[in-house]
């Protein structure tokens, strides 16, 4: 009873914190308002962000969906083994097989291209909400509303970057249909993998050890950025030249000591602590429920039929890595949510806004029937969950749906104005839409496809009356669903040659007529299902019209009531997060160190995946060969640090700065209790985790045999 009662008043700070937003994740046009120095910074705050000079942030960058760090002038990036997971894969195969064996670029001629990679740097930013908003009239309805903000947000963007040729620009929402920002970003195309330690150690404990503390793999990963000769972004070529950033950041080979001050900067995704109970118990009830049992049945299937070899394996690995990830953090998600009845204390803060609200005759007539109306539109979405959620993940499941459905789509959008089009094929984006489409025939495997796409076809089959698909229902034309989806997929696999790059690359480029005279089953059922897709899209572009409005009124008697301003939840923009290196205790009578080793890496090894440490690291730790990297009080080799700053998805890479502003580690998972910290955080237990640089660059330098980074780092 003590303990629940712990829980209970613990989670109750939580849901203050979540309404004031003191959860950490600020945008750079917050960090002037926070006492960093008083908190532990050693260094001048102009040092972190000045946006008249250099500063910190420009040794910050956005690569893929992560974060990266400059650690030299020649354009070297640090972030995460499984952030360049990708790039290894595609340049693996049997003979060269870099994610068993590692990667080690000697120079600058052996780096090999991480092919559909970018590279963003943030080079400015600015408040553009009364120019999105001004398109919006009470006459709107909601659909219209949304197709109205859509694309006025892409006639931004367009005008931003023709008046600075090379550079991309970006409009993200801040406050939901409140507050818009225009980002301005370097855009870096020819991105290059420079080593990448042996699974056995950059994705040591694999999927046992994710989202775990204690933890001691090794998750990072050396690229290079380069640029034109005329020192413009381009595309790879091999006279190309690197790219030097204005500034880089400094390694920190001493590393830290628990209780030290630290801060990260990062681009995480998406957090959701300014929604509603509504909201969450969707999350929770439905959709995360959905995709669990979905990507754990798919992960079963794949490693299956991994078995058969190496080289099918390596056409799953990628897809297995992701979807394991997503599966476990689901897992903790919906556990704590559970364990913490986080929905039933969120409706308990929505009372207190309701009596507010009902307390004053004025605010009641404008916002009484605020929280009612959020609750209306999830309880319509849950009456057409099922459907929605099949549709949403059929393309993920299935790569030959995926293709077809994409160069459907793509000969109809391409009709249109540049600006009426979905953003993946607006022609700022077409090029690179096809580029990472191209890149997935890498992945496919028939028999796999099979058994995914049966599998989807099968579960549209079962959907209730009201939720059917009309073009799954005319596949069914027998009361034997199974028979009739087998012959189905019998047809259509022997006749497409859609899987093939050029097949491919000539469905993407082709128009509506030429795409039908190349006659393709799955094209043809691509445009078979494609309005039950288009009908979502409207369906959606009314739900997020209501809900932008509903969410901008809810900003707004927020501040009312709290008397108080507070930053917007994640939304893969420029952050920063500031804490000390500590512990936390997850429950009665365990407390953990913020510090793991390389003993323990030993301690865990049982010379069994995932657990399979290299020869050469048992051999170096038996000889306690760890050069000028060993923790002093702990004697040996740190490898992962903890650190109560706040974190998530999109911060994989950011990099974990001391108090002086040098690189101490790099983040890549949360503690299993913080999986939840997309919806509340917690100074008792959040905690997230990085790799140390001290083992970085003992791998690099002792494993690796690469000397020659750390110099180019300034460590030697």
């Amino acid at each position: 009873m003590i303990r629940r009662l712990q829980i209970i008043l613990m989670m109750t700070t939580i849901i203050s914190t979540t309404i004031l937003a003191e959860e950490g994740m600020y945008p750079v046009s917050e960090i002037h308002t926070l006492d960093l120095e008083k908190s532990g910074l050693e260094i001048d705050p102009q040092k972190i962000y000045n946006p008249d000079g250099i500063s910190l942030i420009d040794g910050i960058c956005k690569i893929g969906g992560c974060t990266g760090s400059f650690v030299s002038d020649k354009g070297l990036i640090l972030t995460n083994h499984h952030c360049a997971f990708g790039a290894i894969q595609a340049a693996s195969s049997e003979e060269h097989d870099y994610l068993e064996n590692g990667f080690l670029a000697r120079d600058l001629s052996e780096e090999i291209s991480a092919k559909g990679y970018t590279v963003r740097i943030t080079e400015s930013y600015k408040d553009v909400s009364a120019e999105v908003l001004s398109v919006v009239h009470d006459s709107m309805d909601y659909a219209q509303r949304s197709k109205a903000v859509e694309k006025k947000k892409k006639e931004i963007i367009l005008e931003a970057e023709k008046s600075k040729p090379g550079i991309r620009a970006e409009v993200s929402e801040m406050f939901i249909g409140k507050t818009y920002v225009l980002f301005i970003y370097t855009y870096l195309k020819d991105i290059r993998l420079v080593y990448a330690p042996p699974q056995s150690i950059g994705n040591f404990g694999g999927e046992a050890d994710n989202w775990i503390w204690p933890r001691h793999t090794g998750d990072f990963s050396i690229m290079r950025a380069y640029i034109g000769p005329d020192g413009k972004p381009a595309d790879f070529s091999k006279n190309n030249k690197p790219y030097q950033p204005r500034t880089h950041l400094k390694v920190a080979p001493e590393g830290v000591s628990e209780g030290d001050f630290a801060f990260i900067f990062g681009y995480p995704g998406r957090t959701y602590r300014h929604r509603t109970s509504h909201f969450l118990s969707y999350e929770q009830e439905v959709r995360m429920p959905y995709v669990v049992s979905l990507y754990g049945w798919q992960i079963d299937q794949m490693k299956k039929i991994s078995e058969s070899g190496r080289t099918v394996a390596l056409k799953h690995v990628d897809r297995i890595k992701g979807r394991a990830n997503t599966y476990k953090n689901y897992r903790g998600k919906l556990l704590g949510l559970e364990r913490l009845n986080l929905a039933d204390l969120w409706r308990a803060e929505e009372k207190k806004l309701q009596a507010f609200i009902q307390s004053d005759k004025d605010r009641n007539a404008k916002f009484g029937t605020l929280l009612d109306d959020i609750g209306k539109v999830y309880a319509d979405l849950r009456k057409t969950s099922g459907k929605e959620l099949w549709l949403d993940y059929l393309k993920r499941s299935s790569i030959m749906m995926q293709f077809a459905l994409t160069a459907y789509e793509s000969a109809q959008e391409r009709l249109k104005d540049d600006l009426e089009r979905e953003s993946s094929y607006m022609d700022r984006n077409f090029d690179r839409t096809k580029e990472r489409l191209v890149l997935i025939t890498d992945d496919y495997h028939e028999p796999t496809e099979r058994i995914l796409l049966g599998h989807m076809l099968k579960s549209a089959s079962a959907l209730p009356e009201d939720q059917r698909i009309p073009a799954i229902d005319r596949i069914l034309k027998s009361d034997d669903a199974e028979k009739d989806i087998g012959a189905f997929m019998d047809d259509a696999f022997a006749a497409s040659k859609l899987y093939d790059k050029n097949v491919l690359e000539q469905a993407l480029n082709a128009s509506p007529e030429e795409l039908a005279d190349m006659n393709d089953p799955f094209i043809n059922f691509a445009k078979e299902i494609y309005p039950s897709f288009g009908e979502l899209k409207e369906v959606r572009r009314t739900r997020q019209g209501r809900l932008d409005g509903l969410h901008g009124n809810l900003i707004d008697v927020k501040r009312e009531f709290l008397s108080e301003t507070f930053i917007p939840d994640a939304n893969r923009t420029l952050r920063l997060t500031f804490g000390r290196i500590r512990g936390y205790s997850p429950r009665d009578a365990v407390t953990y160190y913020p510090i793991t080793t390389l003993d323990g890496v030993i301690e865990k090894t049982t010379g069994e995946t995932p657990f399979n440490t290299p020869a050469k690291i048992i051999e170096l730790h038996q000889k306690k060969d760890y050069s000028d990297f060993k923790h002093a009080g702990l004697e040996s080799v740190p490898v992962c640090i903890l650190y109560d700053m706040d974190t998530t998805g999109g911060n994989s890479g950011s990099p974990v700065l001391d108090a002086r502003g040098h690189l101490v580690g790099i983040n890549f998972d949360r503690a299993f209790e913080a999986t939840i910290n997309d919806y509340a955080w917690s100074q008792d237990y959040s905690r997230s985790i990085a790799v140390d640089i001290r083992y970085v660059l003992w791998v690099t330098e002792k494993y690796g045999g690469a000397s020659y980074l750390l110099y180019e780092m300034g460590v030697r």
